[in-house]
């Protein structure tokens, strides 16, 4: 099965910016926010011409270009989506006349496919879900979602390794590893500290025997 990673945080915490490092030749970007990446020259190395960005915010169109790349795209091996939250806000606005509960729930189970799915592709594909956050008066910090539905779900759930994207007291940008009070989590032994410098391939290389 798949390798699957969320990184969570706040706007402007690093969570694009640390997939910097990641081979454009084998990684493909869905852009569900709309507003590229953040970094100088990112417009050359993922684009339509090399086949490796997609601008969507629609959760079922999303899933079946998951579906796409996991049977016929054998070349790709890291997937993105950036982010969790443009899916869900998108399709709330394009439902916002409808009235009845069903649209809370086609969202939560479009939503629910898609983390699901992250873990059920092909073995050589690693897919990192990123998402924004919320934090409550307690101070406890968890992913951000639309809906009582998913809140009850809690997406973080489905998967092993849950980064969250900050900036410490230094001002550097890292990767909080072990909850303090998040629901950052990875597996036992694949980190010796609380936090690491945010680079997803750092994430990758300690994962890899996982």
């Amino acid at each position: 099965m798949s390798k699957a990673i969320m990184i969570l945080g706040a706007s402007g915490a690093g969570k694009t910016t640390s997939l910097e490092k990641l081979d454009p030749k084998v990684t493909f970007y869905i852009d569900a926010d709309g507003k590229g990446l953040s970094w100088k020259g990112w417009r050359k190395q993922y684009n339509k011409e090399n086949k490796n960005y997609f601008r969507c915010d629609d959760p079922e169109q999303i899933f079946g270009l998951m579906r796409q790349i996991d049977e016929k795209q054998k070349q790709i091996k890291f997937l993105v989506l950036d982010t969790l939250n443009g899916c869900m806000v998108a399709d709330e606005m394009r439902r916002s006349r409808e009235k009845t509960y069903d649209k809370w729930m086609d969202l939560a189970q479009s939503v629910y496919n898609i983390v699901d799915y992250s873990n059920k592709m092909r073995d050589d594909l690693t897919v990192i879900l990123i998402g924004h956050t919320q934090t409550s008066d307690d101070g406890f910090t968890c992913m951000l979602t639309n809906g009582r539905k998913l809140n009850k779900i809690c997406l973080e759930s489905k998967m092993t390794t849950v980064l969250l994207s900050r900036i410490n007291d230094n001002g550097d940008y890292v990767f909080e590893t072990r909850a303090k009070n998040s629901t950052a989590k990875t597996p036992r032994g694949a980190f010796d500290t609380d936090e690491i410098p945010n680079d997803i391939t750092i994430v990758l290389d300690a994962l890899k025997d996982f």
